[in-house]
């Protein structure tokens, strides 16, 4: 008879950890281990902090970014200017941005990209939103924030050829950002110069 050389709690743990993005089955074993010698503060605020993440937070009404309140803080801004919307993937592109200082509109966030090889299509995104949202109220300018690379240039393709009939100017962040990179590892300088030398969509 095989006996279960570790607690099943332990093992549930680990392998909870180990389906998170970045962590393999030894990171997993090796935060779980962790946790059983870190003092009971540690991983009770950890637990509370899980809890609260899920309970506590919603996606805004407007822009989808992850935020405490719908609208959130952004779009709840009248400072900010609401007639340019940057449209990004993920809310951690918002956050990518905001870090550099150097955009004063509003966001979209998609929450993914089109990817048939992953059977994600536009109805997957927040695109149909996106329109409805620029139908409701006046903008200049929609700048496609997606990430360098085959799957983003083709969804700020297709959304520049939605926004196309509706009369404003579409503009596609500038090269100063890698070919395959995403933006939340993007640093401040070249965010802020990709943002100031956007490009007309064309």
């Amino acid at each position: 008879m095989t006996v279960e050389p570790l607690a099943p709690p332990v093992a549930r743990l680990i392998d909870a950890l180990a389906r998170l993005p970045g962590i393999g089955p030894k990171t997993a074993s090796r935060l779980a281990f962790f946790f059983l010698r870190a003092p009971d503060e540690l991983a009770q605020g950890l637990a509370q902090a899980l809890q609260d993440l899920k309970a506590q937070t919603q996606l805004c009404a407007e822009c989808f970014n992850v935020a405490e309140t719908s609208p959130c803080a952004i779009c709840a801004n009248e400072s900010r200017d609401h007639a340019v919307i940057c449209v990004v993937e993920e809310p951690l592109d918002v956050l990518a941005i905001e870090r550099t200082g150097s955009f004063g509109g509003v966001y979209h966030v998609l929450h993914g990209v089109i990817s048939p090889i992953d059977g994600i299509g536009p109805e997957e995104l927040k695109i149909a939103e996106l329109v409805r949202r620029v139908q409701r109220r006046p903008v200049q300018e929609i700048i496609l924030g997606t990430n360098p690379g085959l799957e983003g240039d083709n969804t700020a393709a297709w959304i520049q050829r939605q926004l196309q009939p509706l009369g404003m100017r579409v503009t596609r962040l500038a090269r100063g950002l890698p070919v395959g990179g995403d933006l939340e590892y993007a640093d401040v300088v070249t965010l802020a110069r990709a943002l100031e030398g956007r490009s007309e969509m064309r």
